[in-house]
């Protein structure tokens, strides 16, 4: 019996969403950029999310390590 995911995504996928939905003020400037999108790359053993502000050029990064605990 196949598992089912809530909307098909993967956990990195929903991971990314979440930031967009509630993670897109700059902590620099302030600027809330509602249209704003998290960017997601992967090296082997990492994931690292980034956002850049279209305001202020800050650019924030979440990165998760992914392996043996």
């Amino acid at each position: 019996m196949a598992h089912s995911r809530p909307g098909g995504h993967s956990p990195f996928e929903r991971l990314r969403s979440r930031y967009e939905e509630r993670d897109l003020v700059c902590p620099k400037c302030g600027y809330d950029d509602a249209d704003g999108k998290w960017l997601a790359a992967t090296g082997g053993d990492r994931i690292q999310y980034r956002h850049l502000c279209p305001s202020c050029g800050y650019v924030r990064r979440r990165t998760f390590l992914l392996g043996e605990e």
